[in-house]
């Protein structure tokens, strides 16, 4: 099955993200050590928190359109089902 450019690119930044957070967070931490320690963590931490939070929308942007799919699927087949039964009824 072909996927499309969509589901490509969430696949991509999916995969990526461990390396994105691990790389972002250690130059976070390093660009802002010279401010003080307490303050590099605590932004290091921030960077964290808000990365993790686009890959949660990442995930959810990934699921909503399977869910989507599944759904148009499903409305197609009720169709099916309304269709058949207006036949029979309209037969008897």
């Amino acid at each position: 099955m072909q996927k499309d450019k969509f589901s490509r690119i969430i696949s991509f930044l999916l995969g990526a993200s461990s390396a994105i957070v691990f790389f972002g967070a250690l130059i976070t931490f390093r660009s802002f050590l010279s401010l003080g320690l307490p303050i590099a963590i605590f932004l290091t931490f921030g960077y964290i928190f808000v990365t993790l939070f686009m890959i949660l929308a990442l995930d959810s942007f990934s699921t909503n359109k399977q869910k989507l799919q599944e759904m148009k699927k499903q409305t197609k087949l009720l169709e099916e089902l309304f269709q058949e039964k207006d036949e029979k009824i309209i037969d008897a």
